[in-house]
C-alpha cells in the first residue's frame, strides 16, 4: 500500500540521517514479509506519492547495511523490496517469487534486473516468466538468500545486521 511504501521511505531516510543507526532490518508483520502490491490500486487515478521502484532503489543505495527478515512469503513487490536489501535471511518455511506474470504483469520495481544479478540469468528467467514460488531452501542454493533459519528470523536478521 502507499502507506507501507511511505513508511519504508520515511524510515530509511531517518535511519540514514541518524549517525547512531548502524544498520537497518526490514520485516513484515504476523509472520509474513510481503505478498506484494494490491493490484486494485494499479488502476486508481489518484496514485500520488511514493512508488515501489524508487523505494527499492533507496534501500539499495543506503550506505548502511539493510537486512531483510523474510517470513511467510515475499512475493511480487515484496520480493523486489527484499532484492533491494544488501542481505536476506529467510525462515525455512518462507516462499519467494514474482507471480505477477500469471496475471499478465511484469515485475515493475527493477526485480527483472536485480534477480539475474543475484541468482544468474537462467534461474531468474525461470522465476520471472513462470511466476513460480520457490522455498527458502532453494532460494539459499540459488543465492537469493544469504541464510535460512528455523527459529526467530527477526533475531537472526538483527544479529546479522549488527555483525556487518
Amino acid at each position: 500500500s502507499l502507506a507501507v511504501l511511505q513508511a519504508l521511505e520515511d524510515g530509511l531516510k531517518k535511519a540514514d540521517a541518524d549517525p547512531s543507526v548502524k544498520a537497518v532490518m526490514i520485516c513484515g508483520e504476523n509472520g509474513k514479509f510481503s505478498a506484494g502490491a494490491d493490484i486494485r490500486g494499479f488502476s486508481s487515478p489518484s496514485r500520488h506519492g511514493v512508488a515501489l521502484g524508487p523505494v527499492v532503489s533507496l534501500i539499495e543505495s543506503s550506505e548502511k547495511p539493510v537486512v531483510a527478515a523474510i517470513e511467510g512469503v515475499a512475493l511480487g513487490g515484496g520480493l523486489e523490496v527484499a532484492l533491494g536489501c544488501h542481505y536476506r535471511i529467510a525462515h525455512v518455511k518462507a516462499r519467494m517469487g514474482l507471480p505477477e506474470v500469471t496475471i499478465g504483469l511484469l515485475p515493475g520495481a527493477e526485480g527483472t534486473q536485480r534477480l539475474p544479478r543475484l541468482i544468474g540469468v537462467p534461474a531468474a528467467l525461470d522465476m520471472i516468466t513462470t511466476g513460480k514460488h520457490i522455498p527458502a531452501t532453494e532460494a539459499l542454493k540459488l543465492g537469493l538468500v544469504d541464510e535460512i533459519v528455523e527459529e526467530n528470523t527477526i533475531e537472526a536478521a538483527i544479529h546479522l545486521a549488527n555483525k556487518v
